[in-house]
């Protein structure tokens, strides 16, 4: 149950995002319907690593992932809670009024297929009907997390390296923690955790790889 509570977090709406206009030149256009495998990489303060989803390990939260990244959800957002040998959080944008878009509907659940094995990405959650914007790396095999609803989507390919020197110095999020509160990032965004939090990592962009 500690596990459990520490995983969960204030809840967010979220909602399906329209696709921003893709600048010319710049990237190829994106599918109409998200491919059953598909990649994501992401640039960091710390350097790349790629992300492996798989819609068969999780239909609705690949979809919403893919909707996050091809949105630019996750551009200029935070690492804000690193557990070494646990596990390294991140999906709350920098920008509270982009949270705020994803305040119209919760993800429906997914039947879990794989366990939270090191590498392996899931969800947040606080029970059923809960999954929203925030996920997390496993850093090792967490399979007492399996049986608490948490479902991985996908996996870290390359770069897991990346998550081990991700700053933790600040902690657990508070409470229990002196670490970021979540409440706070969501409705204050990078300007709370830039004044309280600045040597936290941060992600400098997301984008799905394409063909």
């Amino acid at each position: 149950m500690r596990l459990f509570a520490s995983l969960c977090f204030l809840a967010l709406l979220s909602c399906s995002s329209s696709q921003p206009p893709q600048k010319a030149g710049k990237q190829p256009p994106l599918p109409a319907d998200m491919p059953a495998v598909w990649k994501a990489r992401f640039e960091t303060s710390q350097g790349p690593f790629v992300i492996e989803v798989r819609k068969e390990w999780a239909p609705k939260g690949a979809e919403r992932f893919w909707k996050l990244v091809t949105s630019r959800f996750f551009d200029d957002s935070r690492f804000y809670r690193v557990r070494p040998g646990f596990i390294v959080q991140f999906g709350i944008a920098g920008d509270p009024s982009v949270q705020s878009l994803w305040n119209a509907a919760p993800l429906a659940d997914d039947s879990r297929r794989e366990s939270n094995l090191r590498g392996t990405v899931s969800f947040a959650q606080s029970g059923p009907g809960s999954r929203r914007t925030q996920v997390f790396v496993n850093l090792k095999d967490n399979r007492a997390l399996d049986r608490d609803g948490f479902v991985p989507f996908g996996r870290v390919i390359e770069g897991i390296e990346i998550f081990d020197k991700l700053y933790a110095g600040y902690g657990e999020w508070s409470p229990p923690g002196r670490g970021p509160e979540a409440a706070r990032i969501q409705t204050q965004g990078n300007a709370y955790l830039n004044a309280r939090f600045p040597r936290l990592d941060r992600i400098l962009k997301a984008r799905p790889l394409l063909d």
